[in-house]
């Protein structure tokens, strides 16, 4: 009987360098390439940097944080996709800090949570975002963040950068194991986790995903993805600098923007979760647009429908691949390859990537199961992080003593070790490929005076994969109001974690141990049986 247990390719090799190296190779290689262009909308706007200004500025960048911070320390990042952004994730891992990446959508009790956990000394920060006035949130919270010593808008940017080249301060040495930074997560109990992240890992898992997508050096990558999440600046960042690419920066994702800049630059790649590429494809530009540079299409997040695998392939002629993963494996555990079938590419997410192992078990003894049996992934191998950041008991539970990492979904894998995805032992929600955490929902909502109880559950939704469901029981003698329950929300959350679907129950289906059964309220959604909230 055979088990379910798969191991990756030997090849390529792992490269034992660290974000900095990769960077002066590139610099080293090609220094007269364009290395990064901001893709605002204003064509005449779009600053470029060559590979050798890119290592200088990220040179400087690390002169001037090494002035102010010792190696191994934490300094946040809080901006949107901007250029800065990148040079200043070059700048951190050549001055050995630990950079801390904040979602810009971030509210005044989120960011406060992760400079304090994270014990951040630093936070270089744009002033504002897309609407969100995050300096003025920074500075509001900053007596609550008893470690933070450094606050520095990205309007002084340019002086920072001439603090560092005027320095003589000397680099540390810094080795690929040493760590890079902290991504945060979660998982069931909805208490965000810092997922502690190692140049080997976000580098190799990088290169890998990039070997196998089989695209050819050099050339123009467009990354859409957020610069605060690994599958931007890991997968597209580094991914693009391994591969001595032009990588072309999207300020936001705007699928009008995105096609105008494939066609303009010549890119090789259309990469975005499922909703990105559905509005690519929706978007009245889309027919008129030369898109014949493209050579790959990535995905990730969800599964995509079989027949938008065959639409891209046949209108794009371009193979269209998945990768799995999370924030705790670099972000990638498996990854299809260009000539799978297209049952493989919509139905499964491909076999392990390189020098990794996955395996399925069974939750409840930890043993490997048969393959076909329904189980929970884990992987294994170099993309692993180091640990949750000063969480020791969430890390013992999550990476078990034979270095498995044990992910919370539940797949199954085939005899050639393609694995698909099933479900989740986790809440975890997955809208338009953001990660949104029910916990923290509905902790915010049970305080509210009108909320006697509260479940937040991952609804079916054709465009966004998942949508928020939210059902709630009223608190004896209230009245729920999903308009101000809603503005509520909005004040103490981020605008993607607002609820769009909100019913009244008089009681919730509980297990034996009093917990609320989710699925049954999945059950009772899907068979018409839940009353709107008015």
């Amino acid at each position: 009987m055979k088990l379910s247990h798969a191991v990756g390719p030997t090849e390529p090799a792992i490269r034992d360098i660290t974000m900095g190296e990769l960077l002066a190779e590139a610099a080293r290689a090609c220094p007269d390439k364009p290395a990064l262009i901001a893709g605002v909308h204003d064509p005449a706007a779009r600053r470029q940097w060559t590979y050798a200004e890119l290592y200088a500025d990220a040179q400087a960048v690390a002169r001037a944080l090494s002035e102010d911070f010792e190696q191994g320390e934490r300094v946040a990042l809080w901006a949107g996709n901007i250029p800065e952004w990148v040079v200043i994730e070059f700048g951190a891992a050549l001055a050995g800090v630990v950079l801390v990446t904040v979602n810009p959508s971030f509210q005044a009790k989120e960011l406060q949570y992760v400079l304090t956990q994270s014990r951040t000394s630093g936070l270089l920060v744009q002033r504002n975002c897309r609407g969100n006035p995050l300096l003025a949130i920074a500075e509001s919270v900053r007596s609550e963040c008893p470690e933070l010593r450094v606050l520095t808008c990205l309007d002084d940017y340019d002086s920072l950068l001439a603090h560092g080249r005027a320095s003589s301060v000397e680099l540390p040495s810094v080795r690929p194991g040493d760590p890079v930074m902290i991504q945060y997560t979660s998982g069931t109990t909805g208490f965000p986790k810092g997922a502690l992240l190692h140049h080997r890992g976000l580098i190799n898992v990088a290169l890998f995903s990039t070997h196998r997508q089989g695209a050819s050096p050099g050339g123009v990558i467009v990354n859409p993805m957020p610069l605060f999440h690994t599958s931007g600046c890991a997968l597209g960042v580094l991914g693009s600098v391994g591969a001595q690419a032009t990588l072309v920066l999207p300020e936001l994702f705007d699928p009008g923007l995105m096609l105008e800049l494939i066609e303009t630059y010549g890119a090789r790649n259309l990469v975005g979760v499922p909703t990105m590429l559905v509005a690519i494809l929706e978007h009245p530009d889309y027919p008129e647009r030369d898109l014949s540079s493209v050579e790959f299409i990535g995905s990730g997040a969800s599964t995509v429908p079989q027949a938008l695998v065959k639409r891209l392939e046949s209108e794009l002629n371009a193979p269209f691949m998945i990768a799995f993963g999370q924030t705790e494996c670099s972000p990638t555990a498996t990854h299809t390859c260009p000539d799978d079938s297209i049952e493989d590419k919509a139905n499964t997410v491909g076999p392990p990537m390189p020098h990794t192992e996955a395996r399925i078990v069974d939750p409840e003894t930890g043993e490997t199961v048969p393959v076909g049996t329904l189980g929970e992934f884990c992987t294994r191998g170099y993309h692993v992080m180091l640990e949750y950041f000063d969480m020791p008991e969430a890390t013992e539970k999550t990476i078990d003593a034979e270095g498995w990492l044990h992910t919370g979904d539940l797949c199954t894998m085939d005899e050639r070790g393609y694995c698909t995805v099933e479900g989740r032992l986790k809440d975890m929600i997955i809208r338009g490929g953001e990660n949104i955490y029910p916990r923290e929902i509905e902790e915010a909502l049970f305080r509210h005076p009108s909320v006697g109880e509260v479940a937040v559950v991952g609804l079916p939704h054709d465009r966004w994969g998942e949508e928020i469901g939210c059902f709630l029981r009223p608190a004896p003698g209230e009245s729920l109001n999903q308009e101000a329950l809603f503005s509520y929300l909005r004040e103490n959350l981020s605008p993607q974690k607002t609820p769009r679907l909100w019913f009244e129950v008089d009681a919730f289906p509980l297990t034996g141990s009093g917990k609320i059964q989710k699925f049954k309220l999945r059950e009772l959604w899907r068979d018409g049986a839940c009353q709107p909230l008015g």
